[in-house]
């Protein structure tokens, strides 16, 4: 039923198109890895992270020296994007390498059942001999019992909690005593340790950087009561008095937006009386306050202690060239850019760039920076290509492994980026849906209830999307092109080519 809504909807908002250009291989083998010298594969992800959250990517303020460590002894990739801007249905698309439209997961909502029926990678690593754990956030659904494909499971129950925090480990709820992105690294510290005879895998999902919310009894989030951004005790204040430098787009009032009309229209919903009542002003803030940007970069200081440890062990037991480190978080963040704060969903930079960092320095020259286009989708491929495991028709992503071994004709020619608001409990972004298509040049976004409301920016000219083209005289044929791009990106999103 959801997918043919689905291709009723692209039917009637959507453009006719030629026959599409599908990501993919050209068929060439230009990796292998023999079957003895399979690498062991660590995936971090980080909850929330912007993709300029870190030292290497020119935090004024926040330190994280490991992490860097990762960039400047392997890729760092400045072009990733999220292939959806949100924490469910973007976690999927990078365990299975597909689009929303594809594997089911469009939103927040705790879909269960359908997780447990996902088309993992983490799935073909198990089958092909690898040891497999997952540690931390699954976050699709609240559900937190084992998933397909994982040989060790520990996984928190919804959001969970910061502090002596509960997961679901061999059967039981259990607590554990200490900060929660500790106890995930001691135990991730644990399996990295742990004697085997073929490769691992271990997927750490962090609730870091995201608050701690107050739950209600049916693991639903009390939407009247203000998160909190909680880091490790010995990290709090830290940055106290810091102040984050905002981005020439970070606007004050609505009147801003110029060209901006349905963004305006929901933010006049969002921050009408009724609303504000609702959720209260402090919730709503649309610059988003010093303070939480403070709480959030400490809340990174802590990750950033367990990418030390971990390398730490690796190093220790003589592996850690043989082992891919990549990390990655699931969605953007704004900070007052286009009047939005504590969000994320929306087709901007600020929410659709990604961090990425891959370290194997067989494959991945120490200190490169990869410019091609990536997107979230591509991990699953990428990762498998890697293991020498087998890629599945089924993956809509394509491998960015090519880009890492200097091939950049491989390339992507754009990114396509799709939001749902199915069952959204925002009110301010009912209707919202939209397409986007990135090339590197040019941006178009179309709502898809609000057609003749599309945005078009040239980001070589406008990088913070200050100034809407769509209406521009001599773009007709740039937008013509971009339409045609985003008609062939969506019918692949929806499995409906090759």
């Amino acid at each position: 039923m959801f997918r043919l809504m689905l291709v009723s909807a692209l039917l009637v908002t959507l453009f006719s198109c030629s026959p599409p250009r599908v990501p993919g291989s050209s068929g060439e083998e230009i990796y292998t890895v023999a079957r003895e010298e399979r690498p062991n594969i660590i995936v971090i992800v980080v909850d929330d992270l912007r993709w300029d959250e870190l030292g290497v990517a020119g935090h004024p303020y926040l330190e994280t020296p490991h992490i860097d460590a990762l960039a400047q002894e392997g890729a760092y990739f400045t072009n990733a994007f999220h292939a959806v801007p949100l924490c469910s249905p973007n976690r999927a698309c990078i365990l299975t390498g597909q689009y929303p439209s594809r594997h089911g997961i469009i939103d927040n909502v705790a879909r269960n059942r359908m997780s447990h029926q996902l088309e993992t990678f983490p799935i073909t690593l198990h089958d092909d001999g690898y040891q497999t754990a997952f540690l931390g956030k699954w976050h699709m659904g609240n559900d937190p019992t084992p998933r397909p494909g994982f040989d060790t499971w520990m996984a928190i129950p919804g959001q969970g909690r910061t502090r002596d925090p509960e997961f679901f480990e061999d059967g039981e709820i259990r607590t554990y005593p200490g900060y929660i992105t500790d106890v995930i690294t001691d135990r991730a510290v644990a399996f990295i340790r742990q004697e085997r005879d073929a490769p691992f895998f271990l997927y750490i999902g962090h609730k870091a950087i995201h608050p701690d919310a107050v739950q209600l009894d049916d693991g639903s989030v009390d939407l009247s009561v203000p998160a909190r951004y909680n880091p490790a005790p010995r990290h709090l204040g830290r940055y106290e008095d810091r102040v984050f430098p905002r981005r020439g787009n970070a606007v004050s009032s609505l009147e801003e937006l110029v060209g901006k009309p349905a963004l305006r229209r929901a933010l006049e919903v969002k921050y009408s009386d009724e609303i504000m009542e609702t959720f209260g002003e402090e919730e709503l803030d649309p610059g988003t306050r010093e303070e939480t940007i403070r709480r959030r970069a400490e809340m990174i200081l802590a990750v950033d202690d367990g990418v030390g440890r971990m390398v730490a062990a690796l190093e220790e037991l003589g592996i850690l060239d043989n082992t891919v480190v990549l990390f990655t978080s699931d969605n953007g963040f704004f900070y007052g850019e286009h009047n939005l704060s504590l969000e994320r969903r929306l087709p901007y930079e600020e929410s659709i760039r990604s961090p990425l960092i891959l370290r194997l320095p067989s494959v991945a020259e120490p200190g490169s920076r990869i410019d091609g286009l990536v997107a979230s989708v591509d991990l699953a491929p990428s990762l498998l290509e890697l293991a020498g495991a087998p890629i599945g028709d089924h993956i809509q992503g394509r491998s960015f492994v090519p880009l890492l071994l200097g091939r950049t004709e491989t390339g992507r020619e754009s990114i396509f980026v799709e939001f749902f608001t199915y069952e959204n409990p925002f009110p301010w972004l009912v209707d919202m849906d939209y397409r986007a298509i990135r090339t590197r040049r040019y941006k178009y976004i179309h709502w898809v209830h609000h057609p003749e409301e599309g945005e078009l920016y040239d980001l070589q000219e406008d990088p913070l999307e200050m100034r809407n083209l769509i209406a521009e005289p001599g773009m007709d044929q740039v937008l013509q092109e971009l339409r045609a791009e985003m008609g062939e990106a969506a019918l692949h999103a929806l499995g409906l080519t090759e």
